[in-house]
């Protein structure tokens, strides 16, 4: 049995072929221009192979409730084109086999539940930290999902004493986004954070951002495992000063479960292994 997977993003679309295993067989990179020219790509790829099901990891925000007349379709993002584009049943005009989606940060919880570092746990928590900020749990073995996809990057946070940055998101200006995803680190200092050194104090800084949402997450959710991915967690003096911060906050009110802060097992693949994981729920 083959299974389509795409792992839809702001820079590249992630198109693969996969097994129920998870087995990658072929993949390709599309970048992101207009939804037409992009999706147009998507579609002959998959026009090359017989599938019986595709699962689909989109940026946000999305519409993610089947019931819903807007399901898979594009909702209020900044980048051009794209706001209010009808992506999922645009692609089902074109491909005649079942389509599923959900968000790349969700398809990537699941993906390292399924075949990553969460095996063998009923919950995880997949922070992804880059170019923006997003994460998605997976609670007894499910995706959340309330009246709509959790978006846990604009999570309200204090600001470190010492940081003079207002912050960046263009809706609430110093939210975990807003201070702690890569344009904040390179507005702050003036460099990317790949040219930071590894002992910059900036990198503390991050990190007391960072633990701040994972001790108010592991508040609410109480997640088994938290797997941290993306650009700037490539950086990856950041795991202890995390784990650092997050011991000083948590001030032991919580037991936190051993190696609770962990890089992903899958690598970049988190995302389009979980989406081949939905595909397989679909067919």
């Amino acid at each position: 049995m083959k299974l389509g997977a795409i792992e839809g993003g702001g820079t590249k679309f992630v198109c693969g072929i996969g097994n129920a295993d998870g087995h990658l067989l072929d993949s390709i990179s599309i970048p992101t221009t207009t939804p037409e020219q992009t999706l147009g790509h998507v579609m002959q790829y998959f026009a090359q192979f017989e599938v019986q099901s595709i699962g689909f990891g989109s940026f946000g925000p999305v519409e993610t409730d089947s019931t819903k007349s807007s399901y898979g379709q594009i909702l209020n993002t900044p980048k051009p084109h794209w706001s209010g584009f009808p992506m999922l049943s645009y692609l089902k005009t074109q491909l005649q086999m079942p389509i599923i989606i959900n968000t790349d940060v969700n398809m990537a919880a699941l993906g390292e539940a399924t075949w990553g570092a969460a095996v063998g746990h009923d919950s995880c928590l997949y922070m992804t930290v880059g170019t923006g900020i997003g994460a998605g749990a997976i609670m007894n073995g499910e995706i959340i999902q309330g009246f709509s996809h959790s978006e846990m990057g604009h999570l309200l946070i204090r600001k470190h004493h010492e940081d003079s940055f207002k912050g960046n998101c263009p809706f609430h200006m110093d939210c975990l986004e807003g201070l702690a995803a890569g344009p904040a680190i390179e507005a702050r200092s003036g460099r990317k954070g790949a040219l930071l050194d590894r002992e910059d104090a900036l990198w503390e800084m991050e990190a007391y951002y960072l633990a701040q949402a994972l001790i108010n997450i592991a508040f609410v959710l109480t997640p088994e495992k938290v797997i941290m991915g993306g650009g700037v967690m490539k950086q990856k003096q950041l795991f202890p000063y995390i784990r650092e911060q997050v011991k000083h906050l948590m001030q032991d009110y919580l037991e936190l479960p051993e190696d609770w802060i962990v890089p992903p097992e899958l690598g970049d693949f988190s995302a389009l292994k979980g989406a081949l994981a939905l595909a397989r729920m679909n067919v």
